[in-house]
């Protein structure tokens, strides 16, 4: 699908960025792969890493769409992963996070449409179903302009669609590599909000076939969600530090105790396949599409109404064996 082609990574730098990259080079051979961020230290780095001739390295913030512009030219596939995903951070600066996760998610879709781009995937959170904190709030406005996105591309042959998904062990930010470093300055005891606290999770690897696959499924308009398991707070500690003992600090501030990908109100658009949900667009564009058929020919069904998929309701669960394992693959 990629072999020949021009691919750009917004936020390409970040634990996503560099993941599908590998798997990129691994698997296709792209005539280019653009990675757009604004922190040259971070590209310098990525670029000792990927230094294949087909990779190029773009300064450059969303909140330009003059250059964002500049980059798209000639480029086919649009990857839209860079955004303000600090919680507290957020909560502390919501200008600011307004400002990249909503205005920048607008200036993507506007260039990508001004560039003749012909696919564009963004990638959301959990947090942006039924959202209790800005950056969530942020990520379910991303959500809806990508989704609409696709009623205002006139005669242009551009599909934009969101793949959401939970918690990514090792990514920066996680608690997962928090609670190693912890254990490393030989704390005595492991913090942790709430000891009835679940989360999904989901793997880089996992991440990234997810957001590849869904190019190939995508026909505009589409919510993906995996199905992936969750995990007790108080396990994952367990897991990664057995012998000290826990201690409950309180929720932080915008944190929910557990998460939704999605809501009872969403159950009407809501379509299972075997792998995954497919959240159908509220409003259409003109002309009839099937989702319940997507583009790889996956069929789909609908769920019940009031039908929510939520981390502490979910039927499948990470056990702490399973969780050393995927957390040992994910350090390789």
């Amino acid at each position: 699908m990629f072999n020949g082609k021009n691919i750009l990574i917004t936020g390409g730098t970040g634990s996503f960025g560099k993941k599908f990259v590998k798997t990129v080079l691994e698997k296709y051979k792209p005539n280019k792969v653009i990675i757009y961020s604004r922190d040259e230290l971070k590209q310098y780095e990525m670029a000792q890493v990927f230094d294949d001739r087909c990779m190029r390295y773009f300064i450059g913030d969303i909140r330009d769409k003059e250059r964002l512009k500049k980059a798209m030219n000639g480029v086919e596939f649009v990857v839209h992963a860079a955004a303000l995903k600090h919680v507290p951070i957020a909560e502390y600066n919501p200008m600011e996070c307004i400002k990249t996760n909503i205005n920048g998610a607008a200036n993507v879709i506007d260039a990508s449409i001004d560039c003749g781009i012909k696919k564009v995937i963004a990638l959301s959170t959990d947090k942006a179903a039924n959202p209790i904190n800005l950056y969530g709030a942020t990520k379910l406005a991303s959500d809806k302009l990508f989704v609409a996105a696709n009623n205002i591309t006139g005669n242009q042959d551009i599909l934009f669609s969101v793949v959401r998904y939970g918690n990514v062990l090792g990514s920066r930010g996680s608690v997962v590599p928090f609670f190693k470093k912890l254990l490393k300055e030989g704390v005595k005891e492991i913090p942790i909000t709430e000891e009835h606290m679940t989360r999904f999770w989901i793997t880089l690897d996992q991440a990234v076939e997810f957001v590849l696959k869904n190019f190939q499924r995508m026909q505009g308009g589409e919510i993906f969600i995996p199905k992936i398991p969750s995990m007790k707070i108080t396990d994952m500690a367990k897991a990664i530090a057995p012998n000290l003992p826990q201690k409950v600090i309180g929720i932080r501030p915008g944190e929910k105790l557990h998460e939704i990908m999605i809501p009872k109100d969403d159950s009407r658009l809501a379509l299972e396949f075997s792998d995954h949900y497919t959240l159908k667009p509220a409003i259409k564009k003109t002309g009839s599409t099937d989702f319940s058929i997507n583009g790889l020919q996956e069929k789909g069904k609908e769920v019940k109404i009031g039908f929510e998929y939520r981390s502490d309701n979910n039927k499948e669960w990470l056990e702490i064996d399973e969780f050393l394992e995927l957390t040992k693959d994910e350090e390789k």
